[in-house]
């Protein structure tokens, strides 16, 4: 395996490391997508913030947050942040998208694909056989072919600069996550899609990762707590693990700091979560913490839920059986694990 070596930090005088360089995030209307937007313009970058609810003609979610409200927040921080009225499941709204950006920018350095986190139709935890599978088609365009296409009409501008980034925003750092079976597979496949588009890439200096908020308060979040950012503390009385929460910036100051690392295609095709990033790079969320959800799982959860814990020993029996398989393809081994 090899050694990754030590990232690049930024140092005290880069406090806008993206100055000049451009970036998409596609999805930036709320949640991890709206925080992603924040991070890349408080690093400096010009941003587009894409998405379907404009002011005035909310998408079918039904909720207040615009994509003109998250290129003000972009701005504000200190990038340059621009809204663009797109539908990522039509292929010629996305191409018209990155037509604009090559007219106006002339590049592209970043594409976070952060589309469609929030559908509602993954919601619920019912078991496979017992999933309402009407909108299963919806969901599979709205929340992972989207992906695809963003992705497919970004990548030739990225390869002309023969550097970039692409992330994909997912859920958990392991290769499974929670919900009904559409929200598993739309979740398990984007991590997938990150790996092979690494592949793909590779020679053309573009890095492709995969990344997951951890206790992410988004704003429906906030509003399923009946909290704001500002007293979001009181959560925590009903339900602790709320405490160690952390704010969309959080993981935007994450996808910045990958952006701007000069070392990233080292570590293309990676999986990673918020707070690994955080301890590799040294950034706080907004308020100066830094929430670790991988350390609270380990300290407080698993030793309470030996169901999840089982789950994890599966998996990673699963992933030591396919190191082994492919050990033997490389001629490391005698023979591959049996299966079972």
């Amino acid at each position: 395996m090899r050694t990754r070596k030590t990232p690049r930090r930024p140092r005290e005088t880069d406090s806008r490391p993206l100055a000049g360089r451009v970036a998409v995030v596609a999805g930036a209307t709320r949640g991890a997508g709206r925080g992603i937007a924040r991070g890349l313009g408080e690093a400096g970058a010009t941003v587009y913030c894409t998405g379907r609810s404009v002011r005035g003609a909310p998408s079918p979610y039904g909720r207040p947050e615009t994509i003109g409200d998250t290129a003000d927040l972009a701005s504000a921080a200190g990038g340059t942040g621009l809204a663009v009225r797109v539908d990522h499941q039509n292929e010629a709204e996305v191409r018209t998208l990155f037509e604009r950006v090559e007219r106006e920018q002339g590049r592209l350095d970043v594409l976070v694909n952060a589309i469609a986190g929030e559908d509602r139709r993954m919601g619920g935890w019912t078991k496979f056989w017992e999933t309402d599978l009407e909108n299963a088609v919806p969901v599979l365009q709205n929340a992972l072919l989207s992906h695809v296409i963003t992705a497919k009409h970004a990548a030739p501008l990225l390869i002309r600069g023969r550097r970039g980034l692409i992330v994909e925003v997912t859920e958990f750092d392991l290769l499974f996550s929670g919900g009904n079976i559409l929200a598993q597979l739309v979740k398990f496949a984007i991590k997938g899609l990150a790996v092979m588009m690494a592949e793909e890439l590779r020679k053309h200096r573009v890095a492709a990762i995969a990344v997951t908020p951890g206790y992410l308060r988004s704003e429906t979040m906030l509003e399923h707590f009946r909290v704001t950012e500002e007293n979001w503390r009181e959560g925590g009385k009903k339900d602790p693990n709320f405490l160690g929460s952390e704010s969309p910036l959080f993981l935007g100051r994450g996808v910045a700091a990958l952006a701007a690392d000069r070392s990233v295609l080292e570590r293309t095709g990676d999986l990673c979560g918020s707070w690994e990033l955080a301890r590799e790079y040294g950034f706080t969320d907004a308020d100066g913490r830094t929430p670790d959800l991988g350390e609270h799982m380990a300290r407080n959860v698993l030793p309470s839920t030996p169901w999840m814990r089982e789950g994890i020993e599966r998996h990673l029996s699963w992933l030591a059986r396919l190191e082994g398989r492919g050990q033997r393809y490389l001629g490391a081994g005698e023979s591959a694990p049996r299966c079972g």
